[in-house]
C-alpha cells in the first residue's frame, strides 16, 4: 500500500511500505475461530432458524485508540480475500479450501443511527450480489418493500451511487431485487401483478404462504417469512430481515455457497452510549448464525453481562458463552473478556523498531536512523499511533530541509490526547486526568483524586482499554504509559483542559486520598505493604507537584523506619515535567524533595558504603528543608552510619542530640547511646540503660548484646529469644529477623547442631527483607557454627572480610576476626590465631570493641592483651570468669569434634 503522505512529503524520493507487524497471535485466533465456526455450521444438528441456541459466531478485538485495530481488520480482509495477500509469517489456515467472503464495514459514527444500520444491511447484500449471482427472494422482497416505504421516489441504484456504496457490485443489487419480485410473480403464477409495486407482490406471497402453497414455500419457505413480510416495513423490521438473509445463504447451491465473514470496525461508535444502534447490530449477529463476525472497538463487548438485560435483546453468559468471563480467571481480569474477547496489545520494542525501519525508506535503506528509532520506541510505550505520529513529524521536519534528530522526538503528541478523550464523557475525562497523576489506582483513589462523590465515572473509565489491570496488585488499575505521559506533559488544546492550578489541586487531592487509605488500612493488604505503596506514590506526587503539606508523609516516614525491612522506595530521579509546571531539579529544593532524598538515603544504605550514606544525610540536613522531626530522623541515621563506620564520637554526638530533643526517636537514640557504651567496653553503663528502653528501644536485644560478650550464652540466648517473641507480638518482621540471626550467632558458639536450625530460620526470615548487615552477620554465625571443621572456614572468612569492607560496616570486622579466632583456637592453630589477633588489634586500635581481643585471647588460652589507649574494659563479671567461659566453649567444641564429650 502506498503512503501518499510520504510520497508527497518532499521533492526527494521517499519509499514507504505498509509496515504491518506483530499480529501473528491475532491471526491465529481468527483462523482457529473460523475453523471452529465452519465445523459448527456443517454439523447435521445446526439449524439456521434456531433462535435459542447460544451464539459463538464472533470474535472481538478491543484496545486503545491507535493500537492498530483497523489495520488488523484491513489485513484480515485482504488475507481472507486472497492467499497471496496474507503475510508470509501468518501461514495458511486449515480451512484454506473453503470459500470465504470477507465483508469489512467501518461503523464510524454517522449523523443518523438509522441510516447507519441501513447502510450496514445494504453493504452486506451488495457484497453477496456478485458471489450469489442471483436473487435471494424472501430477503430481497422484504428489502424492496422496505425501500419503497422508507425511500419513496428514490431509486435504490441512485441511492447506492450517491452514498458511495456502488463499489464493485453496486449496480447488481437493484436488478437482483427486481428479479426477486419477478421470480415471485412467476412462481405464484400471478401475471396480473407484473409491473406492480413490491408491496402488492409481497401481499400475494404472504397469502400464498399462509395457505401453505407449495410453490410459495419453495420460493420463501423460512418459517418466519410471512410474519416479517406482514410487519410494518420500518427500521425495526429491517433489523430482523437478516434472519431471512441467513436462511437464503444456507440454501444456496454448492457452486454459489460462501461463508460470509463480516469485519465490523470502530464498534465503539455504536456501543455504550448508543444502545439503540448496538441493539440492531447485536440482532444482526444473532440472526445470522451461519455468518462469522470479527468485531473491533475500543471497549470489550458487554453482551454477556446480565446487567444489560432489557437494553439489548440477547444478554448473559448463556447467550454469548465466548464473551463471558472465564471461570479460571480472577473476576475483574476475566471481565476483560472471555475466550472470544481479546485485548490488542502494544508492539514490542523489536516490533516498534521494525515498523519504523520499514515505514520510510530511501534507496532501500531505512530513512529513520537507529538512534532516532530508539527514542521514538521508548516514548511510544509500544502504541502504534505514537509511531505513526512520529513518522508524520519526521516528514514535516524533513520537509523544512533539516535532518531530524533524536531530540526532535523526545516528547509526546497532543493528538494522542485528542484520540484518547474523543469518546469520553466530561466526568470520565476529569477522572482520567486525575488518575494520570497516579502510578496505579483503584476506584476509591481515582474518585477521590477527581474530587467526585460517586464512583460511576471511574467505574466506566476502568472498562476502557486504555486502562490495564493487574488483579493481584494493591491498586489494580494502570493507565497506558503513552497516554499517561501525553496527558501530563503535552499541550492540551481540548475545551475542558486543565490549568496548572487544576493539576496542583488534583495532586493535593490524590495525595490526601493516599494518606486516607494508608490511615484506614485495607483488609486485603498487609499494613506494611500498604504503607510502602502509599509512600512510593505519595513521595512522587509531593515532589513532582511541589506540595507543601507533608503531614501524613511524615508519619509514614517514621513508620517506614520503625522495622528494619528497607523496601526500596526509589521515587524517579528525573521527575516528569508535569502540567502544573513542576519539573526535575538538580537537588532538593522543597520539603518533599528533602523527605524523598532522606528516605532513599536511609533505604539505600543497605546497598551503599556507609560513607556515602553519611554524605547524603549530611547534604540533606544542610538544605534546611526538613522539619524538626524529620531533621531528627536524618540525624539519627547519620549517627548510625557513623557508628557502623567506627566513628564513635560522631555517632555519640548525633545520638545525644536526638535523645535530648525528646521526640519520637528519643528512645531509639538512648538505645544507640547504650550500644555505643557497650562498644567502648562500658558494660555497666549499657546495662543501666536497659530498663529505660522498652520495646521501642529494643531492650531485650540490647541486653543480649551485653550478655554474650561475657560468654554468658544461656542468658544471651534467652534475651534474644525474648526480643524475637516481642517482635512477633508487634508484627515486626525486620526486628524478628535481626533477633533470630543473633540467636543463631550466640548458639553457634555452644551448640552447632542447634545453630544449624537457627540459621536456617534466620535465612528464611531474611529472604524477603533488605538487610545487608544482618545477612552478613548470619554468614559470620555460619563460620562460628563450622569452627574447627574443614568447611573452608578461612577462605569463606576472606571473602566475607571483603564484603564487609565494601559495605562500610566496620563494626562487623572485629566480630568476623573473633569468629576466625574461635576456629583457629578449636583447631589448635597457634600461628593462625596469632595472625588473627594482630588483625583484631588493628581493627580495635581506636578502642572500639577492644573486648573482642580479650575474648580471642581467652579462646586460645593466651595472656590478656595489653589494652589500647583509652578507658579499660568494664566487665559485669570479673575477667577471669569471662575468660574461663570462652575457653570452656573452645574445649567443648574440641571434645564434640573428636567424639570425647
Amino acid at each position: 500500500m502506498t503512503d501518499l503522505r510520504a510520497l508527497f512529503s518532499s521533492n526527494d524520493p521517499v519509499g514507504s511500505n505498509e509496515a504491518f507487524t506483530n499480529r501473528q497471535d491475532q491471526w491465529d485466533l481468527v483462523a482457529t475461530a473460523i475453523e471452529e465456526h465452519l465445523r459448527h455450521i456443517a454439523a447435521p444438528a445446526f439449524n439456521v432458524e434456531d433462535l435459542e441456541a447460544p451464539r459463538n459466531n464472533l470474535i472481538v478485538f478491543h484496545g486503545v485508540g491507535g493500537v492498530g485495530k483497523s489495520t488488523l481488520l484491513r489485513k484480515l480482509e485482504s488475507s481472507l480475500t486472497a492467499a497471496d495477500q496474507r503475510p508470509v509469517h501468518w501461514g495458511a489456515p486449515a480451512w484454506a479450501g473453503e470459500k470465504i467472503l470477507p465483508i469489512r464495514i467501518d461503523l464510524a459514527r454517522s449523523a443518523s443511527t438509522g441510516s447507519d444500520f441501513e447502510r450496514v444491511v445494504l453493504t452486506i447484500r451488495l457484497a453477496l450480489a456478485a458471489t450469489v449471482g442471483r436473487p435471494l427472494p424472501s430477503f430481497d422482497l422484504a428489502l424492496r418493500r422496505y425501500w419503497d416505504a422508507q425511500h419513496p421516489g428514490e431509486p435504490l441504484d441512485e441511492y447506492v451511487r450517491r452514498t458511495g456504496l456502488v463499489g464493485k457490485f453496486g449496480q447488481m443489487l437493484p436488478g437482483q431485487l427486481q428479479a426477486a419480485v419477478s421470480e415471485a410473480i412467476g412462481a405464484l403464477q400471478l401475471p396480473g401483478l407484473v409491473g406492480s409495486a413490491a408491496g402488492q407482490v409481497t401481499t400475494a406471497l404472504v397469502q400464498a404462504l399462509r395457505e401453505r402453497r407449495e410453490r410459495a414455500r419453495a420460493l420463501a419457505g423460512c418459517a418466519r417469512t410471512a410474519a416479517l413480510l406482514e410487519a410494518e416495513p420500518d427500521l425495526e423490521a429491517l433489523s430482523f430481515y437478516p434472519h431471512l438473509l441467513a436462511w437464503e445463504i444456507s440454501r444456496l447451491p454448492a457452486k454459489k455457497a460462501a461463508v460470509p465473514v463480516l469485519l465490523l470496525d470502530t464498534f465503539e461508535d455504536t456501543s455504550d452510549r448508543h444502545r439503540d444502534t448496538e441493539r440492531l447490530l447485536q440482532r444482526l449477529v444473532w440472526l445470522m448464525p451461519n455468518c462469522f463476525f470479527v468485531i473491533s472497538g475500543r471497549n470489550r463487548l458487554q453482551w454477556a453481562d446480565t446487567a444489560l438485560q432489557g437494553q439489548l435483546d440477547y444478554t448473559g453468559p448463556a447467550a454469548w458463552p465466548g464473551l463471558a468471563p472465564q471461570v479460571a480467571q480472577p473476576a475483574r481480569a476475566a471481565g476483560q473478556g472471555g475466550a472470544r474477547q481479546h485485548l490488542i496489545g502494544d508492539f514490542s520494542e523489536q516490533d516498534c523498531d521494525t515498523y519504523l525501519a520499514h515505514r520510510l525508506t530511501q534507496d532501500g535503506q531505512p530513512l529513520i536512523s537507529p538512534d532516532t528509532r530508539a527514542v521514538i520506541t521508548q516514548r511510544s510505550h509500544g502504541l502504534p499511533l505514537h509511531l505513526d505520529l512520529a513518522v508524520a513529524r519526521f516528514l514535516e521536519i524533513r520537509r523544512t530541509g533539516r535532518t531530524p534528530t533524536p531530540a526532535d522526538f523526545d516528547h509526546t503528541f497532543p493528538a494522542l490526547i485528542a484520540r484518547t478523550l474523543s469518546d469520553l464523557t466530561a466526568d470520565e475525562r476529569h477522572v482520567l486526568r486525575s488518575a494520570s497523576l497516579l502510578d496505579a489506582f483503584d476506584l476509591d483513589l481515582a474518585t477521590h483524586a477527581a474530587g467526585l462523590t460517586h464512583q460511576a465515572a471511574a467505574r466506566r473509565l476502568i472498562e476502557r482499554p486504555m486502562i490495564t489491570e493487574d488483579p493481584y496488585a494493591i491498586w489494580p488499575y494502570h493507565l497506558h504509559g503513552a497516554i499517561r505521559t501525553a496527558l501530563r506533559t503535552a499541550d492540551d488544546h481540548t475545551e475542558d483542559r486543565w490549568t496548572p492550578a487544576d493539576w496542583h489541586r488534583a495532586a493535593e487531592r490524590a495525595l490526601a486520598a493516599l494518606g486516607q487509605q494508608r490511615q484506614d488500612g485495607r483488609a486485603d493488604v498487609p499494613g506494611r505493604t500498604l504503607l510502602v505503596a502509599c509512600l512510593r506514590q505519595g513521595l512522587r506526587l509531593a515532589r513532582d507537584h511541589r506540595l507543601d503539606d507533608l503531614s501524613w508523609l511524615t508519619d509514614a516516614a517514621f513508620a517506614y523506619t520503625d522495622d528494619s525491612v528497607w523496601e526500596p522506595l526509589a521515587p524517579p530521579t528525573h521527575a516528569l515535567v508535569s502540567a502544573s509546571g513542576a519539573g526535575p531539579h538538580p537537588g532538593p529544593d522543597t520539603p518533599a524533595d528533602a523527605l524523598a532524598e532522606l528516605l532513599v538515603a536511609i533505604g539505600r544504605r543497605q546497598h551503599e558504603h556507609r560513607d556515602r550514606t553519611a554524605e547524603r544525610l549530611t547534604a540533606v540536613l544542610g538544605t534546611g528543608l526538613l522539619s524538626g522531626e524529620l531533621a531528627e530522623l536524618a540525624l539519627y541515621y547519620r549517627a548510625k552510619a557513623h557508628k557502623d563506620l567506627g566513628h564513635t564520637d560522631a555517632a555519640a554526638d548525633g545520638m545525644r542530640q536526638v535523645a535530648d530533643a525528646g521526640g519520637r526517636l528519643a528512645v531509639r537514640a538512648r538505645r544507640g547511646l547504650a550500644n555505643l557504651a557497650r562498644i567502648r567496653g562500658d558494660f555497666p553503663t549499657a546495662l543501666a540503660a536497659v530498663p529505660t528502653l522498652g520495646w521501642k528501644g529494643r531492650h531485650h536485644r540490647v541486653l543480649g548484646h551485653i550478655r554474650w560478650p561475657h560468654g554468658d550464652i544461656d542468658r544471651a540466648t534467652a534475651a534474644f529469644e525474648a526480643a524475637r517473641t516481642e517482635a512477633e507480638q508487634h508484627d515486626a518482621p525486620g526486628e524478628r529477623a535481626i533477633a533470630q540471626t543473633h540467636i543463631a550467632l550466640v548458639t553457634a558458639f555452644a551448640d552447632p547442631a542447634r545453630a544449624d536450625d537457627e540459621l536456617a530460620l534466620a535465612h528464611q526470615l531474611l529472604a524477603h527483607l533488605d538487610q545487608r548487615a544482618t545477612t552478613l552477620l548470619a554468614h559470620v554465625a555460619a563460620l562460628v557454627r563450622d569452627a574447627g571443621t574443614d568447611r573452608d572456614v578461612t577462605d569463606r572468612a576472606t571473602v566475607l572480610r571483603t564484603e564487609i569492607t565494601v559495605a562500610g560496616l566496620a563494626w562487623l570486622t572485629p566480630l568476623l576476626e573473633t569468629a576466625l579466632a574461635f576456629h583457629h583456637a578449636v583447631c589448635g592453630a597457634q600461628d593462625d590465631l596469632a595472625a588473627t589477633l594482630d588483625r583484631l588489634h588493628e581493627a580495635t586500635a581506636n578502642g572500639d570493641f577492644a573486648y573482642y581481643r580479650h575474648i580471642a585471647a581467652a579462646m586460645g588460652d593466651l595472656p590478656q592483651p595489653a589494652g589500647p589507649a583509652g578507658p579499660a574494659i568494664r566487665w559485669l563479671d570479673d575477667e577471669p570468669t569471662v575468660r574461663a567461659r570462652w575457653r570452656a566453649l573452645v574445649t567443648a567444641r574440641q571434645h564434640r569434634l573428636h567424639g570425647t564429650q
